[in-house]
């Protein structure tokens, strides 16, 4: 069993062949598609710091199922503890990278799935948990990449999937045959899809008993035939082909590299199939999947506050007024949000619980809370460093006029800061600023895990508010306490039971 270097990765990928599409072309290698190389990148950070000793300790696990060293994106969680340091890895990647790194979505799906299928197998006696221990284990022994697919693209949402005029638009199984399955539709916006080894479905919502062809999850490798990708365009997404100046992250990009995955009447073995059929479990595997996955942002996320906030003040000092008090304050704000976040991301991972299954669940209400801040705050710490920044990160002359032999020396000239800054640098910031605040990253903090509304009827089931109005009633008057009356009641029970016990 051997990690992946950043390296041996990216090298891997070049052993396969998925069928992808960007720009109306066929693309012949995703790894030199010049769009996908920062996607890639971003993505190899996850192998790449697994191998760092400084950061072994939040970067790999140990597995349950073999007792080896493995990457912490491929580990079932085993304790809270497993839970919190998976925080902490999104926030050191989200710190390292300045966007996306992708295989957070795969890491949820893997645990989502394994606490599900044994739910399944408790009630009808199936071996989905078995098949997919068996598919954990090969993930993790490869140090595989893998793509969560939960988003269908719903068509007509008033209408549950059976009641479709086109039963495609959400996934089903169109044939069970004696070795397999027969998979036909699309999953949309999946993350890291192009540049992963395995794409792993789920199921995107609750399901009736007329809905059991679409009460599917399965792996299959991403080069499987009948598979196509059609990659999605991003906020200035050609940016990176004109020059690093204009890519504001030149290195790793703007969002996740998000993709519509077709199935074309996918055929997957019964080995890979971990549901199909069993409608009442829908709901809990995307639910447990997005409890895990909207515990994440208060890690990612914040990492990439971190660095929007350091570009801010950096910007600030260029321009010499890192001393005025609305600058202070403003940076003292978006601190204060994003630790708020962080704070989130921590309780609800200090208030998980283990699952029947042995995987540790995080505190859902905990999480829909994060994630619901996630939707606001990072809209308002990017707001602040676009004020901090100002107008010239939507004006800034071009790479090309920059370097230009007869205007550059206009543009090096007016652009410039403070004495020790270079405006090659300044550009270079302005432009990270506006890749992280104006670009393609605030909509997917907005969507990304699930909407607003979905993070509010969590939190509504969660809530508990029936309890909640006992305890005002006790405190207005209304009622007496019962819960200490309860508790009294219980230690007198228990000391009675104690002298009799010394009697005897």
């Amino acid at each position: 069993m051997t990690m992946k270097t950043g390296k041996q990765y990216i090298e891997s990928l070049r052993k396969l062949n998925p069928k992808v599409y960007c720009f109306g072309e066929k693309v012949e290698s995703v790894v030199d598609y010049p769009l996908f190389k920062p996607h890639v990148h971003a993505a190899a950070m996850t192998y790449e710091l697994a191998h760092k000793p400084e950061f072994q300790e939040i970067m790999t696990a140990t597995s349950h199922l073999t007792g080896k060293r493995i990457n912490r994106f491929t580990h079932i969680h085993q304790s809270t503890e497993d839970l919190v340091k998976k925080v902490r890895m999104m926030r050191l990647l989200g710190q390292r990278t300045g966007t996306c790194f992708q295989r957070c979505v795969g890491l949820d799906a893997l645990n989502g799935i394994y606490v599900t299928s044994y739910d399944i197998d408790q009630k009808y006696g199936s071996k989905y948990h078995e098949h997919f221990k068996a598919f954990l284990q090969y993930v993790q022994q490869n140090d595989l990449m893998s793509a969560g697919a939960m988003s269908d693209p719903k068509g007509d949402r008033s209408l549950r999937p059976h009641e479709q005029d086109d039963p495609d638009v959400y996934l089903r199984v169109v044939e069970r045959q004696s070795d397999g399955i027969v998979i036909r539709g699309a999953k949309a916006h999946i993350t890291g899809s192009i540049n992963s080894h395995e794409i792993i479905a789920m199921p995107t919502r609750a399901m009736g008993p007329e809905d059991r062809d679409y009460a599917v999850s399965f792996s299959v490798p991403v080069d499987t035939e009948g598979i196509t990708l059609i990659f999605g365009r991003q906020t200035n997404d050609t940016r990176r082909l004109e020059g690093e100046l204009d890519a504001g992250n030149p290195k790793y990009g703007i969002v996740g590299g998000e993709a519509l995955i077709v199935f074309d009447d996918v055929f997957v073995p019964w080995e890979q199939v971990f549901m199909c059929g069993e409608h009442e479990f829908a709901l809990e595997l995307v639910e447990t999947f997005a409890g895990y996955h909207r515990s994440n942002y208060g890690g990612c996320k914040v990492g990439l506050a971190d660095v929007v906030i350091g570009a801010s003040a950096w910007i600030a000092e260029s321009n010499g007024i890192e001393r005025a008090s609305n600058i202070r304050n403003t940076l003292t704000e978006m601190v204060s949000m994003a630790e708020t976040c962080w704070s989130c991301a921590l309780a609800c991972s200090y208030e998980g619980y283990q699952t029947p299954s042995g995987g540790y669940m995080i505190n859902p209400l905990l999480a829909n809370v994060e994630k619901l801040n996630i939707t606001r705050f990072t809209y308002e710490w990017m707001r602040l460093a676009q004020d901090i920044a100002g107008g010239i990160i939507i004006t800034l002359p071009s790479q090309r006029d920059f370097e230009h032999p007869e205007i550059g020396k206009y543009i090096d000239k007016y652009i410039k800061g403070k004495k020790g800054f270079s405006t090659r640098d300044r550009i270079k910031m302005y432009r990270l600023i506006e890749n992280m605040a104006v670009g393609a990253g605030l909509p997917e903090a907005m969507q990304g895990a699930g909407s607003p509304t979905a993070m509010r009827i969590m939190i509504g089931r969660e809530a508990n508010i029936e309890r909640k109005k006992e305890l005002a009633k006790v405190i207005a008057g209304i009622r007496e306490d019962r819960y200490f009356q309860d508790i009294t009641q219980m230690k007198e029970d228990k000391a009675k039971a104690k002298g009799k016990n010394s009697r005897k």
